[in-house]
């Protein structure tokens, strides 16, 4: 391969009630990956369970598991036996009574190299994570890999330009953003499209503003855990944007699919020379965004 290519693997996943079953399918689908060429490989956010979050229960932090713990197990190996990096999100546990939404990067030798803990937490009608997850407190992350630094944030991150221009500004080449995010049922008709391309915009407007490629990586399917609820259908809609905010891979809305696309260091540099955000930042002038609102 060239020295300035490298492929990474997006893995949009329908995520099922069985916990053991959802952990085997996901590392079927790395190997997938692998073998079509992926070299770095991201998982769904929260993979190993149904989107828990629908519904507020005390019960459910069960699902937790720990770093190392019973995700890192299975896919330390299966990186080592790959050579793959692989994004693995999972609920941590933490402590008693301290839980994160988490992911664990896990390098080509198949160590951990480290955590990044999500770092914007939501609370809306049927994603009431506010409930589960203490927000991250190790700032944002970019892991050192041969193919150069790669970012990750998680889902509502997305939609916060300080944390994609922070992550790019600590050397990412390409953030991820292993995510669930869908429609309520009812919405659908009226704002389903909207929504999703307002999702798709933002984060091809942090892969223009920061000369970086962006790959989201969503769950897919229906899911009601909570049947006094409406439930989630998660749209997929996996994608890989470049430095231009051009898609050049996407995956279907409505099923499984493991898409290997090429990440090309050469074109981060020409797109950079030609849109220099980062030499004409005033940082001398960007003091109140640390404010929550300005008053006139």
């Amino acid at each position: 391969m060239n020295k300035s290519k490298f492929n990474v693997g997006l893995l949009q996943l329908q995520i099922g009630e069985n916990l053991e079953a959802n952990v085997k399918h996901a590392a079927e689908a790395v190997r997938e990956a692998a073998q079509k060429g992926a070299n770095v490989i991201c998982l769904p956010e929260i993979y190993r369970s149904q989107y828990f979050c629908q519904k507020e229960d005390i019960e459910l932090y069960d699902l937790a598991e720990t770093i190392p713990g019973i995700s890192t197990d299975v896919f330390t190996k299966i990186a080592r036996e790959t050579g793959t990096y692989i994004v693995v999100p999972v609920f941590e546990k933490r402590s008693l009574g301290v839980y994160h939404n988490s992911l664990a990067f896990i390098d080509d030798d198949g160590e951990i190299q480290g955590i990044y803990r999500k770092m914007h937490i939501p609370d809306d009608p049927a994603y009431y994570e506010k409930f589960y997850f203490t927000p991250g407190d190790l700032g944002f992350k970019a892991f050192n890999t041969k193919y150069g630094k790669i970012g990750t944030l998680i889902c509502w991150d997305q939609w916060f330009p300080e944390g994609a221009r922070i992550t790019s500004m600590l050397g990412s080449v390409m953030l991820f953003y292993p995510t669930a995010i869908g429609w309520h049922p009812y919405e659908i008709e009226e704002h389903g499209k909207q929504q999703r391309d307002a999702w798709m915009t933002v984060q091809r407007g942090h892969a223009v503003a920061n000369g970086v490629y962006v790959a989201a990586v969503n769950r897919v399917g229906f899911e009601q855990p909570v049947k006094e609820q409406p439930g989630i259908k998660f749209w997929g809609s996996s994608f890989l944007a470049d430095p231009q905010g051009v898609i050049i891979a996407e995956a279907p809305s409505d099923r499984e699919a493991v898409i290997v696309a090429e990440i090309d260091l050469e074109k981060i540099e020409y797109i950079r020379r030609n849109w220099p955000f980062f030499r004409d930042r005033r940082i001398d002038a960007y003091g109140d965004i640390t404010k929550r609102f300005l008053e006139n």
